[in-house]
């Protein structure tokens, strides 16, 4: 599985991106689906995962605002009403279920949003 993210770019202040994880092979249903984030100078979050069945659970500073969701090939987050503390590259990352380790990491898409 390959994990390709795209879809960041700058926005202002309530505005809304769509992200998304696009990946090779036939496995990536297999895998768990994570969307994880890095703000400068700070450590990398988890910001959503959605299961191999559709489990889905998000960090306490996005619910509400976001949505995660997944076809056969594609993993989405949807970014509603961002703020200035969203600014981060964003990272999708697959695990197998059950673990803890990440398989496959897309490259990060940056997301930079201005007040």
């Amino acid at each position: 599985v390959q994990l390709q993210a795209s879809g960041g770019g700058l926005v202002q202040a309530g505005g809304s991106l769509r992200l998304s994880c696009g990946a090779s092979g036939d496995a990536f249903s297999r895998y768990v689906l994570d969307w994880l984030r890095q703000a400068p100078g700070k450590q990398r979050e988890l910001v959503a995962i959605v299961t191999t069945i559709g489990g889905i659970n998000y960090a306490d500073s996005v619910k509400g605002r976001f949505t995660i969701s997944r076809d056969k090939n594609t993993g989405y987050l949807q970014m509603n009403n961002l703020n200035p503390e969203d600014t981060a590259v964003y990272y999708c990352a697959a695990r197998r279920p059950g673990t803890s380790a990440y398989a496959y990491w897309g490259q990060g898409t940056l997301v930079t949003v201005s007040s």
